[in-house]
């Protein structure tokens, strides 16, 4: 697979996952960044036109 340019590189589709559902990948370095772990819980915000990802509160207290 070609590497993309690195202003394509956060670009991504929403892909349908069931009826009522779409999902959205994140890039494995943001990932490893944020230290999140794989089926972690996060939560959602609608903020105007954008919705942010935010680790959820019971993990945030957690040793880094």
């Amino acid at each position: 697979m070609a590497n993309k340019k690195e202003s394509e590189k956060n670009i991504r589709k929403l892909t349908r996952v069931g009826k009522t559902s779409l999902c959205v990948t994140i890039p494995v370095e943001m990932v490893a960044k944020l230290n999140w772990k794989e089926r972690q819980k996060v939560v959602l915000n609608l903020r105007g036109s954008k919705i942010t990802i935010e680790d959820w509160p019971a993990c945030a207290g957690r040793k880094k």
